[in-house]
């Protein structure tokens, strides 16, 4: 498992302060590597609040007794003392973010941000600002600098805002089309690896190719391509991160058939070289953080 985490004073214990508004008490990402199931089971739930985010693969939820699916572009909202069982499997390429917090005013923050939705599932896509709030609040915890805690607490609040804009951005569309949109998203999910005529999907399933793009991006919170991209990239880290596999074959393997042209991209979005970031990501598994 690769883990990115930091905690509040160093400290992994759970922590409610209803001194202050807000407070984030932890945050962090993980990726399955080695271990082919990470479990979490706790009955009696958590004293703070929790926000989990799928970034990449998917997640298996329990909540109040029925099973949810859930993929990427999907965050979970648990409250005090709701139970918490949920499980990801290496096979399905998963990727988390997740973020610990307390406070006077969490409750009412996320009421103003519509995030208090039924069982606490949020489709709220994908979003490379989503990323970027969660790992400037995992340096802020790493580093502490001067007023960490209050930079955190406003770096959630910009994250709960952007995630209650995307929910009210949702609800513009019917059933019906959210359904298509999700039924892309699994298509592009199976078949990234592979070159895919966006126009000529859109007229598969009978739509015009400017409604899909529209519908697609208001819904995601990205393009199709830009979609099927991230899903190149974070495939092409898993098979960085668990494999000895040449650039050149994980190049192929994930949609491209040059490894210059591969090597350039990668660079451009993760912001170093597929050899660089083999390098940086080899580390033993650690115990799951949340």
């Amino acid at each position: 498992m690769f883990i990115n985490a930091a905690y509040l004073h160093d400290s992994k214990l759970p922590l409610v302060d209803e001194s202050r508004p807000l407070l984030v008490t932890s945050c962090g990402n993980y990726r399955l590597r080695s271990r082919p199931e990470v479990v979490t089971h706790r009955p009696s739930g958590r004293k703070d609040y929790q926000l989990l985010y799928l970034a990449a693969g998917k997640g298996h939820f329990r909540i109040d007794g029925t099973e949810h699916i859930l993929t990427a572009g999907t965050a979970v909202l648990y409250v005090p003392d709701q139970p918490q069982e949920y499980v990801y499997y290496q096979a399905e390429q998963t990727e988390v973010y997740w973020v610990h917090f307390t406070g006077s005013e969490a409750d009412a923050l996320l009421k103003r941000c519509r995030l208090d939705a039924l069982q606490g599932i949020l489709p709220v896509g994908t979003s490379p600002d989503y990323l970027r709030l969660f790992g400037q609040m995992i340096q802020e915890l790493q580093l502490r600098r001067t007023d960490y805690e209050m930079l955190t607490a406003l770096l959630l609040q910009s994250l709960l805002i952007r995630m209650g804009r995307e929910l009210g951005r949702e609800k513009k569309y019917s059933d019906s089309s959210m359904r298509e949109i999700h039924r892309a998203m699994h298509f592009f999910q199976e078949y990234y690896a592979q070159e895919i005529n966006i126009a000529e999907y859109a007229a598969s399933r009978g739509f015009s190719a400017s409604w899909f793009l529209q519908c697609f991006r208001q819904i995601t919170g990205s393009s199709p391509l830009q979609y099927i991209l991230k899903l190149r990239l974070s495939n092409a880290q898993s098979l960085l991160e668990n494999t000895d596999y040449p650039i050149g074959e994980i190049a192929d393997a994930v949609g491209y058939d040059n490894a210059l042209y591969f090597s350039r991209l990668f660079r451009k979005h993760i912001g170093m070289s597929p050899r660089e970031y083999r390098r940086a990501h080899v580390a033993p598994d650690e115990k799951h953080p949340c």
